[in-house]
């Protein structure tokens, strides 16, 4: 029972990366906020002088000194977005049946890491088509990715988690999936 949870440090980049792309993204926003580029969450939003807009990342991260965070943060993301997918690669390099599944992930997400330097260096009101299609291989590839990484999962099997993990996983997959849809 012990030995289940003892894993790679390895394991933790995932999380660690998440939590740090998400506390950059706020100070990005807190930032916007202070300057009164965007309107705080839960609150009316209402243009004055074309300065106050709504709570989008994307409108947060458009004038300095926000735009310089949000830069930084995204192509932080991506350079370490990379790197996990890069490892995960490596991980199923000599253990997947289906050899395709692994090297198209690997190439997918790397795709989705390349919108998000697109996303973080376009901003969206000078840069607005460069800035969507960034948008849209962040998300799109990125949602694509956890999909693919769902079948993987269960397929690979390792340690015998394989079916427990890929149902998270699909749980997860299918939330991505119903945000992407909503919004």
């Amino acid at each position: 029972g012990d030995k289940m949870w003892i894993c790679s440090p390895w394991a933790l980049l995932p999380p660690i990366y998440s939590v740090f792309t998400a506390v950059g993204l706020w100070v990005v926003y807190f930032l916007a906020v202070r300057d009164e580029m965007i309107a705080p969450l839960g609150s009316k939003y209402r243009k004055i002088n074309g300065s106050f807009y709504p709570p989008y990342i994307s409108i947060a991260g458009n004038s300095p000194p926000a735009s310089c965070i949000f830069s930084e943060v995204m192509n932080l993301a991506a350079f370490v977005g990379l790197i996990i997918a890069v490892l995960r690669y490596l991980q199923l390099k000599h253990i997947i049946d289906k050899v395709w599944l692994n090297v198209g992930s690997l190439v997918i997400f790397s795709i989705a890491c390349f919108g998000m330097t697109l996303v973080g260096n376009f901003q969206l009101f000078t840069q607005k088509m460069i800035h969507n299609i960034g948008a849209f291989l962040t998300f799109g590839l990125g949602m694509l990715f956890c999909w693919v990484q769902s079948c993987i999962t269960l397929r690979v099997n390792i340690k015998n988690e394989g079916r427990k993990a890929a149902i998270i996983r699909f749980l997860l997959s299918g939330s991505i999936t119903v945000c992407m849809i909503a919004c």
